[in-house]
């Protein structure tokens, strides 16, 4: 059933400041903001979320039960790695200003940033883009069930999961190698998906 506005009506809103809508922010050099119908009521089946990221920071694993994703690189450069459901594979696609990458609904996806300075923009088909965390899934599953089903010793899957926070958004965490040995890496984390089915390119 459709809904059509009373565009008569002095309610209705037809512009807005999405960088007074934050949805997440890790830092200043990463953070999401978030346009959708409560925000500017006359958006209808449109929505989008403004995502900023510095290299090596991922838009954690997700799915979109409610839309389609487009993501569109404004400026910097990212990594749009899919899961096909058909397939079985991921598919990583890598996008420069200007280039897009297509996220199917309900696909599980995730993003990485190549570069600092990377700007994307997500559209959905939707007013409001709803969203499943692999963080929460993680989370939010009891351990007993993991355990039990896929034959996991429970105390060593509650080790495991034990230092994921609800809702991620962005990762790594800003504290993620404060208890860890420093590591001899010199070069940056370019592709941390690279053991994966090779990249896609324009």
């Amino acid at each position: 059933m459709t809904a059509y506005l009373d565009y008569t009506s002095p309610s209705l809103q037809y512009t807005f400041d999405v960088n007074k809508s934050t949805l997440f922010k890790k830092d200043n050099d990463n953070l999401i903001n978030i346009l959708g119908i409560r925000q500017l009521n006359t958006l209808e089946n449109t929505s989008l979320l403004d995502i900023f990221l510095s290299a090596n920071n991922v838009i954690e694993p997700h799915y979109h039960q409610n839309a389609a994703e487009l993501v569109y690189c404004i400026s910097g450069a990212a990594i749009v790695s899919i899961l096909n459901p058909f397939t079985k594979q991921i598919q990583n696609y890598p996008i420069t200003p200007g280039q897009v990458a297509n996220v199917p609904q309900a696909w599980w996806h995730y993003e990485v940033a190549t570069t600092d300075n990377t700007h994307l923009l997500a559209i959905f088909n939707a007013p409001t883009p709803e969203v499943i965390l692999g963080s929460d899934l993680l989370k939010f599953t009891p351990a007993n069930i993991v355990a039990h089903t896929y034959c996991i010793d429970e105390p060593s899957w509650i080790k495991t999961v034990q230092p994921v926070q609800p809702s991620t958004y962005i990762g790594p965490y800003k504290n993620c190698h404060k208890n860890k040995k420093k590591q001899t890496r010199t070069e940056p984390l370019t592709h941390p998906f690279a053991h994966q089915q090779p990249e896609h390119r324009f």
